[in-house]
């Protein structure tokens, strides 16, 4: 009698080079939040100087937690990046809190949110698909799912991006890097343009605006702009796939994060050049396209517009890729559903996270709340980030004679400036949006919101966990 054919193993395949990571989290990292943010950064620092070095510090802070994440990585060289670090730190509850955020909200709602800036980018070259006009609609309770050309072109560029990815480690990895290479590409040309041929005045980068600067108006600063580093991480999340992790895992989270600072850098020097700092904090809408209309005239809109596109697209691929190995991660342990946990015979990926993850982006995109959940869980990126990095003073105790191929630079005093300013954020943000809305008999604000969303994941803790003992 024959034998019957052995279970594949639900095990991912290590096929990255560091390069293939760095270009993830350099996708990851830059997309919509470059194009919005410096204009809400200019009016709380209304200084030049005082401007740019608010983008160098965070970026500087972004560059301490990848170098702790780094050795985190090295250490646990496994899928799923804080979840693991959190599981091994704090235990499971945290763990899962960290991983039910990153499906509701963290990676599900920021792909369906940038696949509908998408659709509105396409907009500018096909109208029909950037156009918001409900075709249909079902009330579904205290939600309504509407169709609608805009919504279909988004749910075309979640899915899309979902199959190549569950093709294989291989076609995701070329298409991110293509990407990758394309926006990067289009972001440093059209610096070196903007500094060669465009109108501008290096003078701008000494003039103040009327306002005063402030303390803390600077410290306030920091959030929008670690926001739109948040991302930094990517290649943690897919450690268990990178080949040499404890050597190729570190240099990828080191070259792509010293790549976003430098762009950031450059392309916030190059806004001061075209735009006095009070002008610059007066623009509404993206400030690249007002930047571009300056140095290259009326039709540069359309310039930027794929550019934009192109940004947009490796932002949702790289949120793809990583997205679904955290979820694959807790199915595995058992804190999540048990088919999260499948490897796809062939394709060798997680294919039944992604095809999860990519239905809960696009319930998110049907309903609208896409936005509204990412800005609700927005502190959470910073709270998680803080805890993981915090994880690694818990191991080094907990673990002092543990390989570790690589020990993050600094210790102990640059993580724990980390986590310092990472807990200072997360204070005042529930001290403004919980405590004294509360005390004040006002609304609450979106932090308080997110706080709920992250709670919310306990009773859901509590039923993986029996489920997981049954089983």
């Amino acid at each position: 009698m024959p034998e019957a054919p052995a279970t594949p193993p639900q095990t991912l395949e290590r096929r990255l080079s560091a390069l293939d990571a760095a270009a993830i989290v350099v996708s990851n990292v830059i997309g919509g939040g470059i194009l919005f943010t410096p204009p809400q950064v200019a009016a709380m620092v209304p200084h030049p100087l005082l401007f740019l070095a608010t983008w160098l510090a965070a970026g500087l802070l972004a560059f301490a937690g990848a170098m702790a994440y780094a050795e985190l990585a090295a250490l646990r060289p496994r899928a799923g990046g804080e979840y693991v670090y959190l599981n091994a730190g704090f235990g499971r509850v945290a763990a899962f809190l960290t991983g039910w955020t990153s499906f509701v909200a963290g990676f599900s709602g920021a792909i369906a949110a940038s696949a509908v800036v998408l659709a509105f980018y396409l907009g500018r070259f096909f109208p029909l698909a950037g156009s918001d006009q409900a075709l249909a609609s079902l009330p579904l309770g205290p939600v309504t799912l509407a169709v609608s050309p805009q919504s279909l072109t988004a749910l075309v560029a979640i899915w899309l991006m979902s199959w190549v990815h569950l093709r294989g480690v291989g076609p995701g990895r070329f298409v991110g890097n293509l990407l990758a290479t394309l926006k990067v590409s289009a972001l440093l040309l059209f610096i070196l343009l903007g500094f060669s041929f465009g109108v501008g005045s290096f003078e701008n980068l000494a003039t103040a605006s009327s306002a005063a600067a402030t303390g803390g108006g600077w410290l306030f600063a920091l959030v929008p702009v670690l926001f739109t580093y948040a991302g930094w991480n990517a290649a943690s999340y897919v450690a268990e796939e990178v080949r040499d992790p404890g050597r190729n895992v570190p240099k990828a989270l080191a070259l792509g994060t010293l790549a976003v600072v430098v762009i950031y850098l450059l392309l916030n020097t190059l806004y001061l050049y075209v735009l006095p700092v009070g002008e610059l904090a007066a623009v509404r809408g993206s400030v690249l396209d007002v930047i571009a209309d300056r140095l290259l005239g009326p039709r540069a809109g359309d310039i930027m517009g794929v550019v934009s596109i192109v940004s947009l697209l490796a932002s949702i691929s790289a949120m793809v890729f990583a997205g679904p190995r955290v979820y694959y991660a807790m199915a595995r342990d058992g804190m999540f559903f048990p088919a999260a946990a499948k490897v796809h015979p062939t394709y060798r990926t997680p294919a039944t996270s992604i095809v999860a993850q990519a239905l809960w982006s696009s319930v998110l995109v049907l309903t609208g709340s896409a936005t509204a959940l990412t800005t609700y869980t927005g502190f959470s990126i910073i709270l998680f980030n803080g805890v993981a990095v915090a994880a690694l003073f818990v191991l080094r105790r907990r673990e002092p004679d543990a390989p570790r191929p690589y020990s993050t630079w600094g210790y102990p005093v640059v993580p724990a400036i980390f986590v310092g300013v990472s807990a200072v954020i997360v204070a005042n943000a529930l001290w403004t949006d919980l405590v004294q809305p509360l005390s004040a008999g006002t609304q609450v604000g979106p932090s308080a919101a997110g706080l709920l969303i992250i709670v919310l994941g306990l009773p859901l803790y509590a039923w993986f966990t029996r489920a997981s003992t049954r089983a």
